[in-house]
């Protein structure tokens, strides 16, 4: 018999959730979203830590040092820097906001109607969704190209297909990375473990390749791109912005995959190993790279997938091109697939599971890159460059959910002192629909970003977008609730 109130269990600090008919009958509740349950949460230490060796080797990682020497008039030295220090700043929100998915066992969205409410979490679920979707067709785009590459080097013919056979794989690509999230959970950790080791040896192997044609010293004596005698400090916050930009959406959706760690201490140890030092040492690489192309195939290539492109031998070819997809394809479905499937269904879980979000998702990714396909199909002609979309659109746009990051960690820390409502997350009589504090605490430090831009006293407000977004947003958040106490006040964690 079914029982008709929902139970909540604790083991060892991590709660469980018994669903009786007032969760499971909710409109806000689907099997894809509900807790996980203790048994369910396998994920150890080295699984997190592959997790991001996984995510953070990839196309976009290579290109970041080039990014911050021509775009941000950094030298090479003080560009690996910002790198580094960004994915240590960006390390504290990751980490706290892994807590509640551990703790509970809930995703992002479900995390959200916590501070934003019931019905308003949906808000900045598909602000969120809208990026993840962004990167997902910029990646497919790279796993494509890699796939054209892969079957050229196989077969003579291919090679002649040009933009069209960039298309193919760009769909067979697309159709591969939707094909492993609709299986689930263990098929991303699975895929990211095996992954993780294939990944540091194609680090490894372009390194060597490179480095007989690369003097180091050379390397790191170029001169900055910036005015003579300009202070370091303006261009330094601003590439590192920029760069705490590059995670800033993980940083809010980290729940997704917290939920399945064993422990906090497994989610914590796991992402400070994983993430920082393999940003650093790709990144790295990718400028060492960038450097020694000229030498090596007698232009300067910015990204791996067009220089290996260069190289003569078809068996190197297809070899490393087979690992660059894989290396694509476990960035692609971990970091901007996830995130948007569980975001869509929580718009209506009872309508769309998980299914239907991912191939939602997948249109969406299509549609935003439509544009660039029709440009390759050569059935448009346009000035407009993907490099263009993933240097100032993306990066620009995940600055913006800086406040959002600042309000998870504040209300869930400082407001709820970590204590929720799990089976009130599901329904609609505990916490509120629209919870407006949430959404002022956004707005306010957004609204005051966006007009920024037209003020030359106040561009710093912009540049350093990430920073004061976040700081302003929880600053905002915490007041308006300690003034006023929210009806979201929590009855019991259990």
């Amino acid at each position: 018999m079914q029982q008709i109130r929902s139970q909540v269990t604790e083991r060892d600090g991590l709660f469980e959730l018994e669903a009786g008919s007032d969760v499971l009958d909710s409109p806000r509740y689907n099997h894809d979203m509900a807790p996980t349950k203790v048994h369910e949460r396998t994920w150890n230490k080295w699984h997190i830590t592959a997790l991001w060796v996984g995510m953070a080797i990839c196309v976009p990682t290579y290109t970041l040092g080039g990014v911050l020497t021509a775009y941000f008039g950094l030298t090479v030295g003080e560009a690996l820097l910002a790198i580094l220090f960004a994915n240590i700043i960006v390390l504290i929100p990751l980490t706290l906001n892994a807590f509640p998915g551990t703790k509970y066992g809930i995703p992002f969205p479900v995390l959200l109607r916590s501070s934003f409410g019931i019905l308003g979490s949906n808000i900045p679920c598909l602000i969120r969704a809208l990026v993840a979707c962004g990167w997902f067709g910029i990646q497919t785009m790279f796993g494509g190209l890699a796939i054209h590459l892969f079957l050229g080097s196989v077969f003579d013919g291919w090679k002649a297909l040009g933009g069209t056979g960039e298309v193919i794989g760009f769909m067979v690509f697309w159709a591969l990375n939707l094909w492993v999230v609709i299986r689930g959970a263990d098929s991303i950790k699975w895929l990211e473990t095996l992954s993780a080791p294939l990944l540091v040896l194609v680090g490894v192997g372009l390194l060597v390749w490179a480095m007989p044609n690369v003097s180091m010293s050379e390397l790191m004596a170029i001169p900055a791109k910036r005015p003579e005698g300009a202070s370091v400090v303006s261009y330094f916050a601003a590439g590192l912005t920029a760069m705490v930009g590059f995670w800033a959406t993980l940083s809010l959706n980290i729940p997704d995959f917290s939920r399945y760690a064993k422990s906090q201490k497994d989610q914590i140890i796991g992402q400070i190993i994983g993430l920082p030092l393999t940003m650093f040492l790709f990144a790295s690489l990718g400028v060492v790279m960038t450097a020694a192309s000229v030498k090596l195939v007698g232009v300067t290539v910015s990204d791996p997938v067009t220089l290996i492109g260069h190289i003569q031998s078809p068996v190197w070819v297809a070899l490393a091109m087979a690992l660059i997809i894989i290396a694509t394809l476990s960035t692609n479905t971990a970091a901007n697939i996830v995130s948007p499937t569980n975001d869509f269904q929580n718009v209506a879980p009872k309508i769309i599971n998980r299914t239907k979000a991912v191939i939602l998702t997948g249109l969406v990714g299509l549609a935003l890159m439509a544009h660039e396909l029709l440009k390759k199909l050569g059935l448009i002609v346009s000035d407009l460059s993907l490099e263009t979309v993933y240097s100032n659109w993306l990066l620009g746009y995940s600055s913006l959910l800086g406040p959002i990051a600042g309000i998870m960690v504040v209300d869930y820390f400082l407001i709820k002192k970590q204590q929720l409502d799990l089976a009130g997350l599901y329904r609609d009589d505990v916490y509120p629909a629209w919870n407006w504090f949430g959404f002022i605490a956004f707005g306010v430090p957004v609204a005051l970003t966006l007009l920024s831009l037209g003020s030359d006293a106040f561009s710093w407000f912009y540049s350093y977008g990430w920073f004061t977004g976040s700081a302003l947003g929880g600053l905002i958040y915490y007041g308006l609730s300690v003034m006023r106490p929210s009806p979201t006040a929590v009855k019991s964690a259990v």
